[in-house]
């Protein structure tokens, strides 16, 4: 048996070095179209997975969805025959690895939702002949991998380690970072045996530099550690922005001065609320796994608490500030500047800007946003409102009893905006750099 194992990893090995090895993306999102990108660039073949019919007939026509890859490489791929989108599963059979990029949200009750990765586990098991790799790239829990995807696999009839190979190797992407991408971001590999992670090293080797890890559960870890180590930073600042507020200290000034010191501190700033498919969620994806064990996560649950009360704090400062030109919140009209979770990226994932457009609209107040990267609000799990961007007029601007800027997006005039503003809060400090006179104007959130 160990002979033939070797004989399918060693065919495999050599189809990844000469790149006949055909890459299977199952998800074409913010990751796995990133990630479909560099494996062509690296000259692969890519076969993307998608059940959304309207992005694979975009993706197949040469077009892109996401405002980071840039539709021209897309329509390049495809006329060189590198690259085709398709939600016909049955061609699973036709790639040589397998790589899942799929959400993994969580549920109302914030426990981890993974019926996205259940539902590719099952898709590829269906479909899938001997010898291919699988890798799981989705932020999980430690011990998904083999306590979740590992039997679904096994449903096929074929054993990992004799009749496929697994790995994880946990997504990397920052939308929108001109500077880290997929190809230049090292990729941690943790795998069931060490045919799988020879196989997960070199192909992934073939686009960027690969760190190997012992086993799945430690890389799984790794990514959960990443950007819990953010969250709780964050939150730390977000706490400490609301007790200097009530001192009359601004946090931003703050930060930029400690920020000055060359050792010891990293700068991690406050906001309305954490965005983005992973920072937002890992921290209760860790806290439910570690119940299992009995174990409370105190320090990170509290994190995590934090973060997710900010749009609270928020909407108590509009309504103060309302309160301060002698206009309640019911009935008022409040322009929101940014949607997107981060500033120049078409990207809503857990975007706080969505929370704060319902709370604000559920309190009683008349409530339009402008984003440039998001011309109209797509429906979303819990919230589904039909509404486009409005341009930032003066007539528009003169109209608001109050503007809140929520993303502070690059390519805005925030001199303009306050000058033509009744009264902005500010929860970016989007505004630091306007004219000393029109402070007055401006409430820092």
């Amino acid at each position: 048996m160990d002979d033939v194992i070797h004989e399918k990893s060693k065919y495999l090995l050599q189809k990844i070095d000469d790149r006949t090895a055909v890459v299977g993306i199952v998800g074409m999102g913010y990751v796995g179209l990133p990630l479909a990108h560099a494996f062509c660039k690296a000259g692969f073949r890519v076969l993307g997975f998608d059940v959304d019919k309207d992005k694979v007939s975009i993706l197949n026509a040469g077009g892109s969805y996401i405002k980071t890859i840039d539709a021209a490489l897309i329509s390049k791929h495809c006329d060189a025959g590198l690259f085709e989108a398709t939600v016909d599963y049955t061609r699973i059979t036709e790639v040589d690895a397998i790589l899942i990029c799929v959400p993994t949200p969580l549920d109302k009750s914030r426990n981890p939702d993974l019926s996205y990765v259940e539902s590719a586990g099952r898709q590829i098991a269906s479909n899938m002949r001997a010898g291919q790799l699988v890798s799981l790239e989705s932020t999980t829990y430690p011990g998904t991998t083999e306590e979740i995807l590992l039997p679904l696999l096994e449903e096929s009839g074929l054993k990992c380690g004799e009749g496929f190979f697994l790995a994880y190797s946990p997504e990397r992407e920052d939308p929108g970072n001109p500077k880290f991408t997929a190809e230049n971001t090292p990729k941690v590999v943790g795998a069931t045996d060490s045919e799988s992670l020879d196989i997960a090293t070199k192909l992934y080797s073939c686009i960027v530099k690969v760190v190997t890890v012992s086993s799945p559960a430690t890389a799984e870890a790794c990514k959960i550690l990443e950007n819990i180590y953010r969250s709780v930073n964050i939150a730390l600042v977000n706490e400490l922005k609301m007790l200097f507020d009530k001192m009359g200290i601004d946090i931003w000034e703050v930060i930029d001065a400690a920020a000055t010191k060359p050792f010891g501190f990293q700068a991690f700033y406050p906001g309305p609320g954490l965005g983005g498919h992973c920072i937002p969620i890992d921290p209760f994806y860790l806290a439910w796994k570690a119940r299992q064990y009995d174990f409370t996560t105190h320090f990170i649950e509290l994190a995590g608490e934090i973060n997710t009360a900010m749009p609270e704090y928020v909407v108590n400062k509009v309504v103060r500030t309302l309160s301060d030109y002698g206009k309640a919140l019911r009935d008022a009209k409040i322009l929101l500047v940014g949607m997107a979770y981060k500033k120049d990226v078409d990207d809503m994932r857990e975007s706080p800007g969505i929370r704060l457009l319902d709370m604000l609209v559920k309190r009683g107040a008349t409530v339009v946003y402008h984003d440039p990267y998001i011309p109209v609000l797509p429906n979303m799990c819990e919230y589904s409102y039909k509404m486009k961007s409005v341009p930032l007029s003066d007539k528009i601007l003169s109209q608001q009893d109050c503007v809140l800027i929520v993303t502070d997006h690059t390519d805005i005039d925030y001199v303009r905006l306050v000058e033509r503003s009744r009264v902005v809060v500010d929860t970016r400090n989007a505004t630091k750099s306007i004219p000393h006179h029109l402070l007055t104007k401006v409430v820092k959130a």
